[in-house]
């Protein structure tokens, strides 16, 4: 079932109906002001923190769902309705919400009254605008009432929901005209306040919520907006809002439209203005200047659009498989956008304030976004940098603000440091730059301990060779990429509360999965020192990888897979000789995509067991059997009920580890059947099983074990899209870029015929053609660059050269 349907276009998805299964939300803002808009007008905003520097409120886990919002009323006559359905929920004649790339447009009507709200944040600029035109198309004269909503979050996201003792008697709000100034904590930092704007003249305000909405009612029958008059409340304590009242005549086939502008506002750093209790307004002003008529508020829509067109043309492919082309060309690269802003801070399942930006997932966000924004890669790849130890391991996750380690968390995962390096491997591989390699960089974010970059990959490197185990695979620590598999957490005392990892320095639970990355990035950061002439640390990188596969083949393979890991008691996880989690998805496909097995025949046995054993019609598991009961032993793993989350759930993100490593043994027909699976455009027809957003990847879908089989959660901030993008981009699309040029080698399903893709890559545009009329899974029958054939698949780099036109036969 569908709620909705594509438009390639105009680069939307055009929702059909108020009543989704979830709410279905899009991501407003590329820099540092950012909103969450659900399709019912749900959502927030806030400055670069989703902690520390929240504009609106939003509750999650509310009853009913989704609440708060940036909303917009309409009294016509008795019938009080909004343009986003919430939170009146009146029954419309009309509704349209169409999610863009970095904006939504609401269309409704209800009456003969037609109200349609655009909503954006602009390019390189800290507000969110709404520009609502109400349209008369109804023959008699109309004169209705138009009320703005926002409720103001005192800016700490967590310390607005607990400290009610203080926080309810904080609460400020300066009013001029037709601008609110919300300027609580003005008093205490001085330097920065929100703003609430309409470009008219107002019939009335409210800033004080409880005035605006009754004591005792929700947001769905606020009293002014029931009464049709405003109080021109003003907060002061308690519970801060924004509301403008417009009165408004339409004649028939009239049109009026009103900007409304929420913005955040920082005085100069050097301004020397120390009153109290009177916000400083010639920034806000200057703001509200910017965008105080619909022309300039159209003109700086189409600058958004433009943004978006111009980016995404980095990477375009044409294909007989418009899904195909959908995905890579809009939805997917446009996801990788949104986890490069925002990491796992701030969803619908991410509350903004516990997680902040992560180590590992940062690095691996970055793999799918790299050829858009280098210049923010490199920059991302120094910040992650600066949280890591000295010793090579790092913090697991670090906040975006102040860019410091996250000391909740800590480290310990030692997966980390490895990710460092594949994304260092990576930004050199996109762009030839090298000088990021020589950037000096902290150590803990302390000047004092600063080291080129290379040293911190060096220190990455040697910090697993440092923590090998019995068997000589890298140690585990408190988890690697598998968060909930905590092998050295048990108590050492019989009886005793189990805590959390209390004891993993100590004990020597082992990773396949890490060592399968380590093979794989190994080799990577030798390639790294060999383009800087050291062929001496490239031979012991290289020398360390190849020791690492063969141990790999010997303890860490099962037979017909390959093994998860050791236990703390040195006892086999992801083995037959277990009960229960026999065979596990991440050494499956990390191992083969590392290349470890395949000529041995390893990694085609092991592709095989994943089909049989692993595979649905939702997906890849997680791990097979699932666990019925908990075990101490082995963390937090077995604690979800089986099929959810990492007991045997369909975890979208190492779905495309299959997909590559199936590629690497030729298999076009397997990968492209593995990718389809969890990609959205492919199962947009079982929304109502699926439920989460039908344009991007989810993190998560429940296993066939779990009672909601085919049910997603956790969607948009997922490394999915990062690695998803990696995988049909350059595996089965095949277009890779190398340290020495940019690599064309598809692995495609027999069933397509062929493709043309654009790929820009170091400043030169690179068309490719690729024909596949022998209906090939791999190979090349002819490569021509400019018409001349090359040896190979790597097409030479010149950089004085700024198109290149290439064609491929299959």
């Amino acid at each position: 079932m569908q709620f909705g349907h594509f438009d390639d276009t105009n680069k939307e998805y055009v929702i059909q109906t108020p009543k989704t299964p979830l709410p279905w939300i899009n991501y407003l803002g590329m820099d540092g002001f950012f909103s969450l808009v659900s399709n019912t007008s749900g959502g927030y905003s806030f400055y670069k923190d989703a902690k520390l520097l929240r504009l609106t409120r939003y509750r999650y886990n509310s009853v009913p769902l989704d609440s708060n919002g940036h909303y917009f009323y309409i009294k016509d006559g008795d019938t009080v309705w909004n343009p986003g359905w919430q939170p009146t929920k009146t029954e419309l004649d009309s509704y349209e919400c169409r999610h863009g790339l970095g904006y939504t447009h609401f269309s409704s009507e209800k009456n003969g009254l037609k109200a349609e709200d655009l909503v954006f944040v602009p390019v390189k600029d800290s507000c969110e605008i709404s520009r609502v035109t109400l349209t008369n198309d109804s023959d008699q004269e109309k004169q209705i009432s138009l009320f703005s909503y926002v409720e103001f979050c005192l800016w700490n996201a967590m310390d607005d929901m607990t400290n009610y003792q203080r926080n309810l008697s904080i609460g400020e709000v300066e009013i001029h005209g037709s601008t609110i100034y919300h300027k609580t904590e003005y008093r205490e930092r001085r330097n920065h306040y929100a703003i609430y704007h309409v470009n008219a003249p107002v019939d009335g305000f409210d800033t004080d919520r409880d005035s605006f909405l009754g004591i005792y009612n929700g947001a769905d029958k606020p009293d002014v907006v029931l009464a049709g008059e405003s109080k021109n409340s003003v907060a002061s304590g308690w519970y801060p809002i924004g509301s403008h009242h417009l009165k408004v005549t339409l004649k028939p086939g009239e049109s009026k439209t009103y900007i409304f502008l929420l913005g955040y506002v920082e005085n100069p750093k050097d301004d020397k203005w120390e009153s109290l209790g009177v916000v400083r307004k010639a920034p806000a002003l200057a703001m509200i200047d910017r965008y105080d008529t619909t022309a300039k508020v159209n003109a700086a829509f189409e600058e958004l659009k433009k943004y978006w067109t111009e980016l995404l043309a980095r990477f375009t492919v044409h294909s007989p498989d418009e899904k195909l082309n959908r995905m890579v060309n809009i939805w997917n690269q446009y996801q990788c956008m949104v986890t490069f802003n925002m990491s796992r801070s701030a969803s619908y399942y991410e509350s903004g304030i516990g997680r902040g930006m992560g180590f590992r997932d940062s690095c691996q966000d970055l793999l799918g976004f790299l050829h858009l924004i280098p210049d923010k890669a490199r920059e991302r790849i120094l910040d992650i940098a600066a949280t890591q130890f000295p010793d090579g391991s790092a913090y697991h996750q670090y906040q975006p603000l102040t860019k410091k380690g996250n000391l909740d968390i800590g480290s310990g995962f030692n997966d980390d440091p490895l990710w460092l390096i594949a994304a260092a491997s990576a930004y050199v591989r996109e762009t030839g730059d090298t000088s990021l390699l020589s950037e000096n960089v902290p150590f803990d974010n302390k000047e004092e301990l600063a080291a080129p970059l290379m040293e911190h990959l060096r220190r990455s490197f040697d910090y697993t060779l440092e923590h090998l185990g019995p068997h000589g695979l890298p140690l585990i620590g408190r988890a690697d990429w598998n968060d909930c598999l905590n092998l050295n957490c048990f108590s050492d005392t019989p009886g005793e509360s189990f805590q959390t990892c209390a004891n993993y320095e100590s004990h020597k639970a082992e990773s396949v999965f890490i060592a399968g990355m380590f093979v794989k990035y190994a080799k990577e950061y030798g390639d790294l020192c060999e383009l800087l002439g050291n062929t001496a640390e490239k031979g012991r990188a290289y020398k360390a990888s190849e020791t690492m596969e063969q141990t790999i083949l010997t303890a860490g393979w099962d037979g017909e897979w390959f093994l998860r890991a050791y236990d703390a008691f040195g006892e086999k996880i992801g083995s037959k000789e277990c009960e229960e989690g026999q065979i596990f998805i991440e050494p499956q496909g990390f191992c083969v995509l590392a290349g470890v097995g395949v000529k041995e025949g390893y990694a085609e046995k092991a592709m095989a067991s994943v089909k049989e054993r692993l595979d649905t019609k939702y997906g890849v598991a997680l791990q097979q059997p699932p666990y019925a009961t908990y075990h101490l032993n082995l963390g937090e793993i077995s604690s979800y009920p089986p099929g959810y989350k990492e007991n045997a759930g369909i975890f979208c993100h190492n779905n495309p580890w299959i997909s590559i490593g199936e590629t690497v043994i030729g298999h076009g027909d397997r990968a492209f059947e593995v990718y389809k699976k969890t990609c959205p455009a492919y199962i947009e027809n079982i929304s109502e099983i699926h439920r989460t957003e039908p344009y991007v990847y989810s993190q998560m879908v429940a296993g066939k074990d779990a009672r909601n089989f085919g049910e997603a959660k956790n969607s948009w901030l997922t490394g999915t899209a990062a690695w998803t993008f990696v995988n049909v981009s350059q595996h089965i699309l095949g277009i890779y870029p190398t340290l020495n040029g940019l690599s064309v080698d598809p692995c495609l399903p027999s069933d397509i015929e062929g493709f043309t893709a654009t790929r820009q890559y170091r400043g030169a545009t690179y068309d490719i053609k690729v024909t596949n009329e022998d209906h090939a899974q791999k190979g090349i029958k002819a490569f021509l660059v400019d018409g001349k054939p090359i040896e190979g698949h790597v097409i030479p780099y010149d950089p004085d050269k700024k198109h290149y036109q290439v064609e491929i036969i299959m």
